[in-house]
C-alpha cells in the first residue's frame, strides 16, 4: 500500500465520508476500486462524440500518399 494525498471538493468529501460511514465501509477500499474499475473497465463514449465522429469520416477530404505529396500542394 502507498499513502497518497488528493484534493477533493469539501462537499464531495464530506457526503462521501457520511456515506461510507452510514454503510459501514472503507473509503479507502472504495477509492481504491473506483481507481481499479477506471483502469480495467471498457470506457462510455459519450453519443454526442459518435456523431462528431460520423461527420468527420464522412468529410469531403483530399488524400495524400506522402509527406512530400502534401508539401509539394501546398507550397
Amino acid at each position: 500500500m502507498v499513502l497518497k494525498t488528493f484534493n477533493l471538493e469539501e462537499d464531495a468529501y464530506k457526503k462521501f465520508s457520511e456515506f461510507c460511514k452510514l454503510h459501514g465501509i472503507s473509503m479507502s477500499k472504495q477509492i481504491n476500486l473506483f481507481i481499479r474499475a477506471q483502469m480495467t473497465e471498457e470506457p462510455e463514449v459519450r453519443e454526442e462524440y459518435i456523431k462528431k465522429l460520423e461527420i468527420i469520416r464522412k468529410g469531403d477530404y483530399i488524400v495524400f500518399d506522402s509527406i512530400n505529396d502534401l508539401v509539394k500542394a501546398t507550397s
